[in-house]
């Protein structure tokens, strides 16, 4: 279920002031700081001397030009041939390092290996696959029995056409089908309830010859199949067996390839490979894709319709906003000349699908579309999104993204940018929202932008005493025909019927029954709806190509809001039909709650640091990670005030840089106070490059900067930044991995220019700083780059590491850069095993 729709996307807080000058507090340096910032600039005039002097003496002597060109290309190459080298020998010790990730990541890509190894908790299950094998020669006498008593009757009754089909030969092969993992959730899931996910891989010889007629034959001999399957046993019952019921289905399409024969052979060339295959798929997954599901009860007091359709988890939105950077797919000139691309998207959830409007020649294309989708299972389904560019013979592949619901419905709101996969670049802007299912019918609100406000849920049953035909319905609405004469008149076959549902616009159809006045259906539908007092559900019993129908009823959803539990459950008479045709039928409406994200969880200080919160001289920003190396973490760095006295001498260098850090990140007031106050900052060989935690810029020095207003003036978080941590052992380095930044402060209406700076404490000076590339007009910025520190491991336990997102300003502004910081200790943090976790950003110096 999904309805697209225009969006109105609101610009980022806006940026203005940004380039205003900020009244600034003066203040002395000390001699030792004038000192060195006169040495460094000293340095960087000497490097320029040395590079421009050849250049000079070559012009002066006389010299070819060629001399200068030659000595050009022999350095150019010497620095490439040693980057080679380098990176030769870097990646031969990253995979020493890292030999198992190395392993699995390119055996993944090539191969098609079980998923128990690459996740520790699915369980490969040897003993299960030997049953099969015991058990499969008995499970293909089954389904021969299955397919000639079953199958064979129903292709026969579904076309006159099809009245000789036979099957003349049905054998499985003696290859069975492998599970190459499960994996089992018991603390996830209700108390009464065990959920089984399997992996099936078939890949066997099965052989299947069918007849049509005496002159068309057809078959398949070999099959694939892929997919995984999920199975729910409930509930949970104190008596034999146990288990009150099984229900399995697959959570995605499976992937499917036939080696056809016969007649049918014709479907294995290229034009019609995919397209039977495809139907085949969309066969399947009418049947055991959710939403629909295969149950098998096995007590007598479980209700079929909560088996087989139970109500969905909720209802997740999805904002298609816009993509950048994608592939340039179109050429022209025989592929001499790069073009662009006509992007569109399509986004599926279990076997609903759809597709995104195109546009036209253009890598940066904004959609601003919006699609609503059923979740029935999170965690466990996905939205699968994929880039296309529209051509008129194939369309191009532009990059995929699957995303599992359930993070979204962990998280409640998303709005961030995700890489593509399988592609070389390109990024899909993407902001998700999580409703729940809620029966408080004051939660409701009519919807003002052609939004969903709840969902209706359908389960259709069964149908009885339908007449023969339409024109029989007609002829006894008009006539007023009682049953007995219309028997009496004409003797026909049972009726063909199936169901279709409408709600406005959006109709669905279930499947068709065959010869039977009395059908049983057995689905489940949802629908969105937008205005519950002025909807109404549309019911109409038809036959396949005919126009009378042979029922129909309208059922006002505002008849639901004055139900127990906004349920209806039970037969309704049928409309322009016989006199005690019915069906039966079950609707629940549900009100769309929109879920707010969950708060942060904050590390609190300890009680030393507690006491003195009275204190109000300064203060500094600390964090770190969580016990549990998890990458979905989320640390709250903590303002932990510290006393200062001008007698006080910092007992570790750590904590000399965290007093000059404080005076550093002081506001403007703060920082009038500490200077009349007995000039409590002190000044040493490391305070002036630290004062602004080096800048973009060596000459970003000043300390009387200040933050730009529209900071100052801005409340909440200032972003966060996802770092990976680990000291890899053979090489005696520190390895930071900067993996990327979500929701940073915007420094403009484009976003902000961003990049990362990393010190390792106490070491802050220009030789010692590292930091990423910039990642420009995005406040989700992707970095995926690799710093490292050579620091003993015994060291690297006792310091604190730096970390500052800043923005990449020109260099004439005073304005301070920071856009938020973060310090980690890492004795906090086994280095050996690593960590992964989401560091949240601040500016402790700023009063909120």
């Amino acid at each position: 279920m999904a309805s697209p729709g225009p969006v109105s996307t609101s610009s980022p807080v806006q940026g203005a002031g940004l380039g205003e000058s900020p009244s600034m507090s003066t203040e002395k340096l000390s001699s030792s700081a004038v000192n060195r910032m006169l040495m460094e600039f000293l340095i960087y005039c000497g490097r320029a001397v040395f590079v421009f002097y050849p250049v000079y003496l070559t012009g002066y002597l006389g010299l070819s030009i060629s001399w200068v060109l030659l000595c050009m290309f022999m350095l150019t190459w010497w620095k490439k041939n040693r980057q080679w080298k380098d990176a030769r020998i870097g990646s031969a010790i990253d995979f020493v390092d890292n030999e198992k990730h190395t392993i699995n990541t390119e055996l993944k890509g090539s191969l098609q290996m079980a998923s128990w190894v690459n996740f520790t908790d699915v369980e490969k299950v040897q003993w299960l696959n030997k049953v099969l094998e015991q058990a499969w020669p008995f499970f293909g006498m089954y389904m021969e029995k299955l397919l000639r008593e079953n199958i064979q009757k129903s292709v026969r009754a579904c076309n006159t056409a099809l009245k000789a089909f036979t099957f003349t030969k049905i054998h499985f092969g003696n290859i069975p089908l492998k599970i190459t993992g499960i994996r089992a959730y018991t603390h996830e899931v209700e108390h009464r309830e065990v959920i089984l996910d399997m992996n099936l891989s078939y890949v066997g010889d099965v052989d299947i010859d069918a007849q049509v007629n005496p002159a068309i034959t057809a078959g398949v001999k070999g099959l694939k199949l892929h997919g995984m399957m999920r199975v729910i046993l409930e509930p949970l019952i104190g008596q034999a067996p146990l288990v009150g019921g099984v229900t399995f289905f697959f959570i995605r399409r499976p992937t499917l390839e036939i080696n056809w024969t016969g007649m049918t052979n014709v479907l294995d060339s290229p034009a019609f490979g995919s397209l039977s295959e495809e139907t085949i798929i969309d066969i399947i997954a009418s049947l055991m894709v959710l939403p629909n599901r295969m149950c098998i009860p096995l007590i007598d007091q479980v209700k079929m319709d909560q088996m087989r359709f139970p109500l969905p988890r909720g209802v997740v939105r999805v904002h298609l906003l816009e993509a950048r950077d994608l592939v340039a797919k179109d050429t022209y000139m025989m592929g001499l000349v790069k073009g662009k691309s006509d992007p569109y998207a399509t986004l599926r959830v279990g076997n609903r699908n759809f597709k995104s409007k195109t546009i036209k020649e253009n890598l940066h294309p904004k959609w601003n579309e919006v699609y609503e989708f059923v979740v029935h299972e999170a965690p466990g389904q996905e939205l699968e999104l994929e880039l296309y560019d529209e051509d008129t013979d194939k369309d191009d592949f532009l990059g995929r993204y699957n995303l599992d619901l359930g993070e979204v419905k962990r998280e409640k709101q998303m709005d961030q940018w995700f890489a593509l996969e399988d592609i070389q670049h390109g990024e899909v802007h993407l902001k998700l929202q999580w409703f729940s299912l809620q029966t408080d019918t004051s939660l409701m609100k009519e919807s003002t932008d052609n939004l969903a406000c709840a969902m209706l849920a359908v389960y259709l049953d069964n149908a009885t005493d339908l007449p023969k035909d339409g024109r029989e319905a007609a002829d006894r609405h008009k006539h007023g025909k009682n049953p007995k004469e219309a028997r009496l008149t004409k003797r026909v076959a049972c009726p063909n019927s199936f169901v279709e549902f409408s709600v406005d616009k959006d109709v669905k159809k279930s499947k068709v029954v065959y010869a039977s006045k009395d059908p049983v259906w057995e689905e489940g539908f949802t629908f969105f709806v937008r205005n519950v007092k002025a909807q109404h559900l549309s019911i109409q019993v038809k036959e396949p190509e005919k126009k009378n129908p042979l029922g129909v009823l309208n059922l006002p959803l505002s008849r639901l809001l004055n139900t127990s539990d906004l349920t209806l459950d039970q037969r309704f008479l049928l409309e322009r039909s016989g006199a005690t045709s019915q069906i039966k039928l079950k609707a629940t409406l549900r009100i769309l709650k929109l879920e707010e994200p969950p708060p942060k969880p904050i590390v609190n200080p300890p009680s030393e640091v507690k006491q003195q919160q009275t204190k109000k001289e300064g203060n500094t920003s600390v964090s770190s990670p969580s016990n549990a190396p998890s990458s979905s973490n989320v640390v709250s760095s903590k303002e932990i005030p510290v006393v200062s006295t001008p007698k006080q001498v910092p007992t570790s260098p750590n904590e000399g840089y965290l007093a000059q850090r404080r005076g550093s990140f002081q506001a403007p007031e703060n920082r009038k106070e500490s200077s009349s106050s007995g000039n409590l900052r002190r000044f040493d060989s490391h305070s002036l490059l630290s004062e602004n935690s080096i800048a973009s810029s060596r000459f970003d020095l000043s300390d009387g900067a200040t933050y730009p207003e529209a900071i100052r003036n801005h409340q909440g978080s200032f972003g966060e930044i996802e770092l990976i941590i680990r000291y890899a052992t053979l090489r005696h380095k520190l390895v930071v991995f900067v993996n990327s930044c979500r929701n940073l402060f915007p420094c403009s209406e484009n976003g902000t220019d961003s990049y990362v700076r990393l010190y390792l404490l106490p070491d802050q000076t220009w030789k010692h700083r590292k930091k990423t590339h910039v990642k420009k007009r995005t406040t989700n910025p992707v970095f995926n780059e690799k710093v490292e520190f050579d620091v003993l491991l015994e060291q690297a336990q006792t310091r604190k590491l730096d970390v500052s997102v800043k923005n990449n300003k020109m260099l004439v502004s005073r304005e301070r850069k920071d856009i938020g910081s973060v310090i980690i200790d890492l004795s906090e943090i086994d280095l050996v095993k690593g960590i992964t976790a989401w560091y949240e950003l601040t500016l402790p110096g700023l009063k909120k």
